[in-house]
């Protein structure tokens, strides 16, 4: 890649983890951006993969008084999505890059309009919420272990899927956006073991990329609280839905 191409791949990946502080959906900026400077779409996501994970670390350090007395339900739930990163961080690499060429419109498609319900399913999980003591159910692992093989395989809005699956099974949203973010944060560590081993990595991209995402991320929780989320949200929707298309006609 030229010098102005790593500038612009800096330059969105500070936008992106922004995005990710302020609404979520920063996947759906930076990886239609690595497709469209040249990298093959496999290429680009473990790269988009590796260059955000940086971010998802200062999540957890932002949720840390919330994993007070969760120990427990951390390393059970941690265990379900180091199982579930690995696998779909494999299926990625062993599988034709042809069959994700193919399912990766669908993968954004479905990532955006995630994304456009996630206020929808916020307020219903808030009408749930009943904050009290409660075991956790046998299905939610395995909600879980599918959420996160969906994680390392492509990863956007994997957060919304993990928030939506972990509220309905604990009725505690706040704890389930805490937790969110840890297990997120395991996806992306196995992704970046996983990928940067195995996958066809564009490092010169990842050096520019992931301290501009880690700086995004900060700027982005300083600022949160004064940028209207619902035309942030809207914008990453139809710019989501918009590249799902294209990538449909590239079929």
């Amino acid at each position: 890649m030229s010098a102005l191409d790593l500038a612009i791949a800096a330059g969105v990946a500070l936008v992106a983890g922004a995005i990710n502080s302020v609404a979520g959906g920063g996947s759906l900026i930076l990886f239609p951006t690595l497709v469209a400077l040249g990298l093959g779409t496999v290429a680009a996501n473990v790269t988009n993969s590796i260059a955000q994970w940086p971010g998802y670390l200062g999540g957890v350090l932002g949720f840390r008084s919330e994993y007070a007395g969760q120990r427990g339900r951390l390393l059970r739930f941690g265990l379900a999505a180091l199982l579930g990163g690995v696998t779909g961080s494999v299926l990625l690499l062993t599988t034709p890059s042809e069959a994700f060429d193919v399912v990766v419109p669908v993968l954004v498609l479905l990532a955006s309009l995630l994304l456009a319900v996630q206020p929808l399913l916020t307020r219903r999980l808030k009408q749930t919420e009943d904050g009290g003591p409660r075991r956790d159910p046998g299905w939610l692992y395995a909600a879980l272990f599918l959420a996160t093989v969906y994680g390392g395989y492509f990863g956007g809005a994997l957060g919304v899927i993990l928030v939506g699956v972990l509220g309905v099974g604990l009725h505690r949203l706040k704890l389930a956006n805490a937790l969110k973010s840890a297990l997120s944060a395991v996806t992306a560590t196995v992704t970046v073991v996983v990928f940067g081993l195995f996958g066809p990595v564009a490092w010169q991209v990842v050096a520019v990329a992931a301290p501009a995402s880690l700086l995004g991320g900060f700027l982005g929780a300083r600022i949160a609280t004064r940028i209207p989320v619902r035309p942030l949200r809207v914008f990453i929707v139809v710019f989501g839905v918009a590249v799902s298309l294209y990538l449909f006609t590239r079929i």
